[in-house]
């Protein structure tokens, strides 16, 4: 596998995020639908956009994204998460 991937930390939406959390969770498509209460094309399509954006090619691939980048706490292991990119704050730090 290649750990290059894993440099991007791709900004994902708070539904994103949300889906990726069932996901690790290892719910299927179909049961993260009944429980966001979507269509299951609706979470096909996140799921395709979240691989997209974080430049994973499988959910088990996300998996590890989402540990790498505390997208996820599994068991009180990778708690801490990191802050939200924020275009203003780099903009902010680039006039300091």
């Amino acid at each position: 596998m290649d750990s290059d991937k894993f440099e991007n930390n791709a900004l994902l939406s708070a539904r994103e995020l949300e889906i990726v959390e069932l996901v690790v969770s290892g719910l299927s498509n179909l049961k993260i639908a009944k429980v966001l209460d979507i269509s299951k094309r609706t979470v096909d399509n996140h799921i395709s956009n979240i691989l997209k954006k974080t430049h994973t090619d499988n959910r088990v691939e996300l998996v590890r994204w989402s540990l790498q980048w505390g997208k996820v706490c599994i068991d009180d292991v990778n708690c801490c998460p990191l802050p939200e990119y924020s275009k203003s704050e780099e903009i902010s730090e680039m006039v300091s």
